[in-house]
C-alpha cells in the first residue's frame, strides 16, 4: 500500500505519474472518489478536528502539496517521493482528459474565472471537453437553493472529472458531503488552480516553488487575505512537527 501515516493525517506516497494512473483508474471504476492535496495550512487546520478531519479520513487519495511537508518527511526519515501540487496536477489532468475523451467540469473561483480557465485550457489541450463551469456566490454553502442548483448543473453535465477551487475547507467539505449524490467518478479540490490557469493569479517562479517559498510569493500578491494564515496560523506547524515526531509516536 502507498498510504503512510504522516503528522496528523495519512498521505498517499505517490509520484505524479502514479497519481494520474490512479485517477484514471477511478474514472474507469466510476464509483465517486475524491482527492485532497495536503499542505501546511491543511495540517494546522486538521489538528482542530471537526468536519475537515472527517473529509480527510474519507478521502480516496491524499497528495502532498507543499515543499515544507517534503522536508518534514525527510526529517522523519519517511521520505515522501514527490510534491504534487494541485496547480501542477491540474494541467496534467487536462492533458489526460483531452487524450482519453474525459469530460471535465470546473467549479469555483470568482465570477467568470472558471470559464476563462476553461477557454485557456481548451486552447492548450486540443479536444479537451469542459462541459460546464460555475463560480458560486459567497455563502453558497448556507443556501439550500444554491446548493441544489450547483448539484443539478453538475449532474446534468455528467463530467468524469470535477475540479473544485473553493479554498479549504469549503472544497473538501463539498466533495465529502456531495460526492455520492453527484456521481462524478473523481472530484479534486485544487484551490487556486483555476485562478492560475485563468491568468488572474500568477504562479511563483519554479525556483521559489522548489525552495519552499511559494507561500511568500502568494503573500506578496495578497497580503490582506494571506498574512494571518501564513505568518500566524501556519507557524503552529512547528509544534506539530515536534508533537508527531517518530520518537514520540513510538512512546505513545
Amino acid at each position: 500500500m502507498s498510504r503512510i501515516k504522516f503528522l496528523n493525517t495519512e498521505i498517499d506516497n505517490l509520484t505524479m505519474d502514479e497519481a494520474l494512473e490512479r485517477i484514471d483508474g477511478y474514472i474507469k471504476e466510476d464509483k465517486s472518489k475524491f482527492v485532497v492535496t495536503a499542505n501546511v495550512d491543511h495540517i494546522v487546520q486538521l489538528e482542530k478536528g471537526g468536519e475537515l478531519t472527517k473529509a480527510y479520513k474519507h478521502a480516496d487519495m491524499i497528495l502532498t502539496d507543499g515543499q515544507p511537508l517534503i522536508w518534514i518527511s525527510r526529517l522523519y526519515k519517511i521520505p515522501i517521493r514527490e510534491k504534487i501540487s494541485g496547480s501542477d496536477l491540474f494541467p496534467r489532468l487536462c492533458d489526460m482528459a483531452a487524450r482519453k475523451g474525459y469530460r471535465m467540469y470546473f467549479l469555483g473561483a470568482e465570477e467568470g474565472v472558471a470559464a476563462k480557465a476553461a477557454g485557456n485550457l481548451k486552447k492548450r489541450f486540443y479536444g479537451l471537453q469542459v462541459v460546464g463551469t460555475y463560480s458560486p456566490p459567497k455563502g453558497f454553502e448556507n443556501d439550500e437553493a444554491e446548493k441544489e442548483k450547483i448539484n443539478r448543473q453538475i449532474k446534468e453535465a455528467a463530467p468524469h472529472i470535477l475540479i473544485i477551487g473553493l479554498g479549504t475547507p469549503k472544497q473538501e467539505l463539498f466533495m465529502f458531503h456531495n460526492k455520492d449524490e453527484l456521481g462524478v467518478p473523481v472530484s479534486l479540490g485544487l484551490g487556486a488552480s483555476l485562478d492560475f490557469e485563468a491568468g488572474t493569479l500568477k504562479r511563483a517562479p519554479r525556483w521559489m516553488s522548489s525552495s519552499g517559498l511559494e507561500w511568500f510569493y502568494r503573500l506578496l500578491q495578497d497580503p490582506g487575505r494571506l498574512a494571518k494564515r501564513y505568518l500566524v496560523d501556519d507557524m503552529k506547524i512547528w509544534r506539530l512537527i515536534y508533537k508527531y515526531r517518530p520518537a514520540a509516536r513510538k512512546k505513545a
